[in-house]
């Protein structure tokens, strides 16, 4: 842990977990014994996932990767065909253009 101090002057966001980390090596340790430190793992893991959330990150990649998979099955019921999309629906509409350019001519 470096200072404490966060980037706006408080505590750091992960002091909660390091000072609940320091608690339970306190309550749990004597000066000659540190075999009761094994107590406090799951607040051990708890702050190194505050300082560096690969917990987070990992479920967030999972949840990326069931929504492609989910898209790539499940493709879009009514989405717009390639040549629609290139040419933006303005060619292929003869009819339309016929209008417009009748339109004009009055």
């Amino acid at each position: 842990m470096a200072s404490g101090y966060g980037l706006s002057g408080g505590p750091s966001r992960c002091f909660p977990f390091w000072q609940e980390l320091l608690a339970c090596y306190v309550v749990n340790t004597d000066s000659g014994d540190i075999s009761g430190g094994r107590q406090c793992l799951p607040a051990l893991e708890d702050y190194y996932e505050c300082l560096h959330h690969r917990k987070e990150a990992a479920r967030t990649r999972a949840l990326q990767q069931a929504y492609r998979k989910a898209v790539a099955a499940n493709p879009r019921e009514h989405a717009p065909k390639a040549g629609t999309i290139r040419n933006l629906g303005l060619l292929d509409r003869e009819e339309d253009t016929k209008e417009v350019l009748a339109a004009r001519s009055k």
